[in-house]
């Protein structure tokens, strides 16, 4: 082999498909796809798993307190803020109770939910303690129905 051969392949997945003699087929460009899915997957753990660390640690709670607050076990809960595992919505939410935060911020934190304009409603009904998590998800969605009937009025043009 020459040695302008040897330092660029001549395909990129070439790299890390397979030998023709290997019987394992062509799947080298399956397993780049997936190891990409999971690389994203992977940074999107990490990020939330610190994010909920970080939180935990300015409320001043232990691991183990939260993970019975949260009613997770200890292991997973560990393994979440080390971004080795991406919890769900439910745990999610779980989570944000026993941090005393609005479920809200971790699904959007998780890329679950979208980011919203900030809203001083909103912010209010997200820090009043007196209500359920589920009774601010209700509230918080017959304001936003509210919002968007009274622009669609003002606006005749605007689609739903």
């Amino acid at each position: 082999m020459e040695p302008d051969e040897q330092e660029l392949p001549e395909h990129a997945e070439d790299a890390d498909r397979p030998s023709d003699d290997d019987d394992g087929g062509s799947t080298g460009a399956v397993e780049t796809v997936t190891n990409a899915a999971q690389e994203v997957v992977t940074s999107a753990a990490q990020d939330i798993g610190a994010f909920i660390r970080s939180q935990r640690v300015a409320a001043e709670v232990s691991l183990r307190q939260l993970a019975e607050r949260a009613g997770v076990s200890n292991p997973y809960l560990s393994q979440i803020e080390r971004g080795l595992r991406k919890p769900s919505a439910d745990v999610l939410a779980q989570i944000a109770k026993g941090l005393r935060l609005s479920a809200e911020v971790l699904y959007v934190r998780a890329g679950i939910l979208e980011e919203r304009p900030a809203s001083p409603v909103r912010d209010a009904l997200l820090a009043d303690e007196s209500i359920s998590e589920r009774q601010k998800q209700m509230l918080l969605e017959i304001y936003e129905s509210f919002r968007r009937e009274n622009t669609d009025r003002s606006n005749p043009d605007a689609k739903e």
